[in-house]
């Protein structure tokens, strides 16, 4: 059932097919009709939502705004029909979640099952994707809430919690730094690393901290999943860099990842910009289980309770 405005669900299947022959086919209507509802949305905006192209129609960077209001309010709607016809009584009651994938290892999945423990009703579907991807995801109403990390001012999300997440050095045991509480920048990069790709957050904040300090640094190896580069740090072959929640009671337990190897703090103020952060989107309504679970990941963030992130 369909609770959109008309000319809004019209405009949402043309962005979604990029022509308005396509959408008319999706939609069952004629291409006049379809075209006649977007010239009275943009003539009532008083903006241009597409660019017309020989090839199909673009959206303009009003149009792009529109589309994740559009989004929004489409999921929501599908939301409150479910809920209506359901009941507060029903069985099953989804959350999709978004999230980067540091926060894939041990926050998120004990969080979902902490959580189906008091409401095993509810089920979940979680995919791990780049932070940024994340977050659009649920501007867009694809997810119900993201744990994603963030750098700076976000635009048409709700940000439920923010924690600043340190950075870690990874130290083979037996390394001259084993012993030391923090290092400094120039000295991590006296060694061998092991770094994330350039699109990272973590990793734009180091090429910012050493450009500041003046250092070069040539990695000796680049690679965006953790297990790789703990088991480099394990072999010898240099360090690694992490992030780390304080605080995190399962810091005193064994960790097959971090086996024989110690986390040292990297002491540079650069890496204070970086947030994990849980996000919803703004203005949207969640529904009870999504509500509910958000409000459990706020909690587990700003207790400490994670692993180690990237």
């Amino acid at each position: 059932m369909q609770l959109l405005p008309v000319n809004l669900a019209y405009f949402l299947e043309v962005a979604r097919a990029g022509s308005v022959t396509e959408a008319a086919r999706v939609l069952g209507v004629a291409p006049s009709a379809v075209s006649r509802q977007v010239a009275k949305l943009e003539s009532g905006l008083g903006v241009a939502l597409f660019d017309r192209r020989p090839r199909g129609m673009t959206l303009t960077d009003a149009g792009a705004r529109l589309l994740a209001h559009a989004r929004r309010t489409e999921a929501e709607s599908v939301t409150l029909v479910d809920e209506l016809r359901a009941g507060q009584g029903a069985e099953e009651r989804g959350v999709a979640v978004a999230c980067a994938e540091g926060f894939a290892h041990r926050l998120v999945p004990r969080a979902i099952a902490a959580f189906r423990r008091e409401h095993p009703e509810v089920s979940f579907r979680l995919d791990v994707v780049p932070r940024q991807e994340a977050t659009r995801r649920v501007v867009e109403g694809i997810a119900d809430v993201a744990v994603t990390y963030a750098m700076g001012p976000q635009h048409d999300v709700r940000v439920e919690c923010a924690v600043v997440v340190p950075v870690s050095a990874v130290v083979p045991l037996g390394h001259e730094l084993a012993t030391r509480d923090r290092v400094g920048l120039a000295e991590l990069c006296a060694h061998p690393l092991a770094l994330a790709s350039p699109g990272t957050s973590q990793r734009e904040l180091f090429d910012i901290g050493v450009q500041l300090e003046g250092l070069t640094v040539h990695p000796a190896l680049v690679c965006d999943a953790l297990a790789p580069q703990y088991e480099f740090v394990r072999a010898g072959g240099g360090l690694a860099l992490v992030g780390h929640l304080v605080g995190d009671p399962d810091d005193q337990l064994p960790d097959p990842a971090a086996e024989g190897v110690t986390h040292i703090r990297v002491d540079h103020p650069v890496f204070r910009q970086r947030e994990a952060q849980v996000q919803t989107a703004a203005g949207r309504r969640l529904p009870w289980a999504a509500t509910r679970f958000t409000e459990s990941l706020v909690a587990t963030l700003r207790s400490g309770r994670s692993s180690r992130l990237r």
